[in-house]
């Protein structure tokens, strides 16, 4: 690096004043004369434009920051005096001068003490942060004859003056808070990319300290690109002895929010030219879902599914604030060895944002969000939902979790947000993801003569927030097993796919990147298609069967306009309302048909009140009210049983033990006395 002549302030305070932007304007000249009017008391520098300017003094910015940013900080002062001195003198303190656009950002994991006291940028993931603190910067100190002395602050430990500068007092100076200076701070734990992550890795992460006007600017789940100084810390415990290891942090200078749209994914003039041929073909949305995890066989309605999870539906807001989501969540139900893990880890690879966890593993912290206390301050850290804002969730093994970790999936399925109130902490987060998520039925294998509730274990209101449910079963038919066994051992013996998917891996995520962007209108033949079904399956309500309800309807809706981006269409049309409709219809054969009564559209199923079920309560208060009498006395649960049993509604004994479970469960019966039970009046 060539030795600088002038003095840094000089330099600093000549390109503030001189550097002019395409159009021949003061760039930064202009910025600082706009401080007073924004009340903001930082300037935004280009890096790009101090290289440009002197190649020297960039990289002595870079290397030594801590002289570079005070001398920049002074020339900025004296340019805002010029510009308008009463401000100046308002924000002599807090002024700063923030540096944007490092051009080399150096990975987190590759962060080291090569970096320390160096000015570096970094991408990562926001996964925790603290509440704001005050940050003492300018201490007050006062001895017992009322003297005043001031010490700038450095460090994470305040330093104390050697003495009074009025008395020369040398003891008893305490320290005097109402004269101090203080400023907003906060802690950020920052991650690296879940992208970026090598396989097998723990995944790195740094404290950022955060002072000034950029405190809370970063959010949880959010991705940033952050410039800093990365330091070494001594960590001091009391009552223990100095240790040689140094913890390290950054000391942030700027933060920008880079995760507002999904995805990082550069798109160019060429790749948009090959996703718009792609979509030109007549047979572009067939090609597309051979193109969802090629490596599986067969699987194609789910696979159109997960097509249109990947895209989803724009958000709607309405003139009150109230918002209308349009992500798609899927739930898969399958026999072990379907490839149901494949197909959900395909999708977290190929989303712009996806995020694959294990119900196993997952707690209800982990998938929503937690406030965790360190360090006598409380920090809040995101979840796997949260992490995949405005992308897609993939949670596998999702019978394993336990209830109460389910419910934290609760909100976010429907508002899309997670909200916590813990440790004097209340916050929203935004939680704008789809959910991809995969069971094994309860008894091994799906019983095709139970009911979707009977062969699961998912609590009722959670099932309702799923948009489709797929029931994928392992049948044996030796033509399909034969060629599924050629498949499987073709893949291995060629080490690729037995046949090219029509779109590639890179290509498929840069597709599914842009046609997120557009937002479809739905046509009135589209909404009129629509609406005829929705009321075809409310007509078709059988006695003791329960209808369609209005998320249906929604669920249609975002199907057909995810299904109207995909072919980067402005108008969603009736071709797609009949391909949302088809999937729906797949769901109603496969899940919303009651095993008993045969009844379709039966949407009491997810509520775990089948048409054949509700009978069968009916029946079992039918016959326990004729045995109480107008006297409502008590019935004895043997003579009740064996009324059920001459029923002849019930198959076996199992059921009639579940029904009276049920009502005991459901508080419609209770125990009077020792085998006598009484119905609760209403």
């Amino acid at each position: 690096m060539a030795v600088i002549t002038r003095k840094l302030s000089e330099l600093f305070e000549e390109f503030l004043r001189t550097w002019q932007d395409k159009s021949g304007s003061y760039k930064y000249r202009e910025r600082i004369a706009q401080l007073a009017a924004t009340g903001d008391k930082s300037v935004v520098v280009d890096y790009e434009d101090i290289i440009q300017f002197n190649t020297d003094l960039g990289e002595r910015l870079l290397s030594q920051p801590d002289e570079s940013l005070r001398e920049f900080k002074m020339a900025a002062f004296e340019v805002l005096s010029t510009e308008n001195s009463s401000y100046a003198g308002q924000v002599k303190n807090a002024l700063t001068v923030r540096i944007r656009g490092i051009t080399d950002k150096i990975p987190l994991r590759k962060v080291n003490t090569s970096h320390l006291d160096k000015m570096i940028a970094v991408a990562g993931m926001v996964v925790r942060s603290s509440e704001l603190r005050p940050l003492l910067t300018d201490a007050a100190f006062i001895c017992p004859n009322g003297h005043v002395t001031k010490l700038i602050q450095e460090g994470e430990v305040i330093k104390r003056p050697l003495k009074c500068e009025g008395c020369e007092e040398v003891r008893n100076l305490e320290l005097d808070e109402k004269r101090s200076t203080f400023i907003d701070s906060q802690i950020l734990r920052v991650q690296e990319l879940p992208e970026e992550l090598p396989p097998g890795q723990l995944p790195r992460f740094f404290d950022v300290d955060v002072v000034g006007d950029i405190v809370n600017a970063a959010r949880p789940g959010d991705r940033i690109v952050l410039s800093g100084v990365v330091r070494a810390v001594l960590d001091i415990t009391p009552g223990q002895a100095r240790t040689r290891v140094f913890r390290s942090k950054i000391d942030s200078n700027l933060i920008e929010v880079a995760g507002k749209d999904p995805g990082q994914i550069q798109i160019t003039k060429e790749d948009e030219f090959l996703i718009r041929s792609v979509a030109a073909n007549p047979d572009a949305y067939q090609r597309l879902i051979r193109s969802v995890a090629p490596a599986i066989l067969g699987h194609e309605a789910v696979k159109e599914a997960i097509l249109l999870l990947l895209v989803g539906g724009p958000q709607t807001v309405l003139p009150d604030g109230t918002k209308l989501r349009g992500d798609i969540n899927v739930f898969i139900v399958g026999d072990p060895g379907v490839a149901k893990s494949e197909m959900l880890k395909f999708a977290a690879q190929v989303a712009p944002r996806g995020m694959f966890a294990s119900g196993k593993g997952s707690t209800a912290a982990g998938l929503s969000a937690a406030v965790i206390r360190e360090k006598n301050t409380f920090m809040l850290e995101a979840g796997v939902v949260v992490l995949a804002d405005q992308g897609i969730a993939c949670i596998d093994e999702f019978d394993k979790m336990k209830e109460d970790d389910r419910s934290a999936l609760h909100e976010q399925m429907e508002q899309q947000t997670i909200t916590i109130a813990k440790g004097g902490i209340y916050a929203t987060l935004n939680a704008r993801t789809s959910i991809l998520a995969a069971a094994n039925p309860i008894f091994g294998k799906y019983d095709p003569y139970k009911n979707l509730t009977d062969n699961i274990t998912l609590p009722i209101p959670l099932l309702t927030r799923f948009d489709l449910i797929f029931v994928v079963k392992d049948t044996p038919t030796p033509a399909q097993d034969e060629k599924l066994a050629t498949h499987i051992l073709d893949v291995h013996r060629k080490r690729g796919y037995t046949d090219p998917p029509p779109v590639q891996f890179d290509l498929m995520k840069k597709y599914i990147t842009y046609a997120k962007k557009i937002s479809p209108t739905i046509t009135i033949e589209a909404q009129n298609r629509m609406k005829e079904y929705y009321l075809q399956l409310r007509r078709s309500v059988a006695e003791g069967q329960i209808g369609a309800t209005p998320r249906t309807l929604e669920s249609l809706i975002r199907l057909s306009s995810a299904k109207a981006r995909l072919m980067l269409r402005d108008l969603v049309l009736e071709e797609d309302a009949l391909t949302a409709i088809s999937l729906m219809n797949r769901m109603v054969e496969d899940v919303l048909t009651d095993t008993e009564t045969k009844t379709k559209a039966d949407f009491g199923i997810l509520l775990g009140q089948p048409a054949g079920e509700r009978g069968k309560l009916s029946t079992s208060m039918d016959i326990f009210r004729t045995m109480e009498g107008a006297e409502k006395k008590p019935v004895e649960l043997k003579l009740f049983r064996d009324e059920l049993v001459k029923s002849g509604r019930f198959k076996g004994d199992d059921e009639i033990d579940k029904m009276i479970q049920k009502l005991i469960k459901e508080g419609i019966i209770w125990e009077n006395k020792p085998g006598f039970y009484r119905r609760v009046q209403a």
